[in-house]
């Protein structure tokens, strides 16, 4: 075999395989009734959060968003945390995950007094582990508290959310999210689940 045609059958393979080398994580992600993989990244308070230390005690939602402190993503947030004692009753943990970084979650939370772990994936290995779109990241200027801020995230990922039941199998995978409604659509599936 020649080396041109070694390196575009090499190439060929890699497309499928994905990003992680696995070809459960193709161009479409992490799919329903997969294994979800484990990650881990900073969360709110600049802690390192494992999905190992969570999985296997309760069900998991993981809903990634494009960027704090915007229309649609408070929208979402918002929900959640309005849903949120509806979720803990049933044994649910509700994490949401951006390219933002802790400072940014921080001003998120404080303004929206939300009540839920936000995890700083700035690099991008949790999108990319559940295999979610992401682009270039941004800033935008907000005001909390009176005061003026610019927040830069790394990264903008997809609104896409799944759930992740005990056993550490994803049982629910959303890529056209709703913002406003996709708690109540966690919901459902939750009740679908029982």
């Amino acid at each position: 075999m020649t080396l041109k045609k070694t390196c575009i059958l090499l190439t060929v393979t890699c497309l499928l395989c994905g990003l992680s080398g696995n070809p459960s994580f193709a161009a479409d992600g992490v799919a329903v009734g997969d294994p979800a993989p484990q990650f881990s990244a900073k969360d709110d308070q600049g802690k390192t959060w494992k999905s190992e230390d969570h999985v296997g005690k309760k069900i998991l939602v993981v809903y990634f968003y494009p960027a704090d402190l915007t229309g649609g993503c408070t929208k979402q947030a918002c929900a959640f945390r309005d849903d949120l004692p509806k979720f803990t009753e049933q044994g649910v943990e509700v994490i949401g995950v951006s390219g933002d970084t802790v400072e940014n979650h921080q001003l998120f939370k404080k303004a929206h007094d939300l009540n839920f772990t936000l995890l700083a994936d700035i690099e991008g290995t949790v999108a990319k582990a559940f295999g979610v779109p992401s682009r270039e990241g941004g800033s935008i200027q907000r005001t909390v508290d009176n005061k003026e801020y610019t927040l830069t995230r790394a990264l903008t990922t997809a609104r896409w959310t799944f759930v992740i039941d005990k056993s550490g199998k994803v049982v629910h995978k959303n890529t056209s999210v709703n913002a406003a409604e996709d708690s109540q659509a966690v919901m459902q599936v939750l009740k679908s689940l029982n």
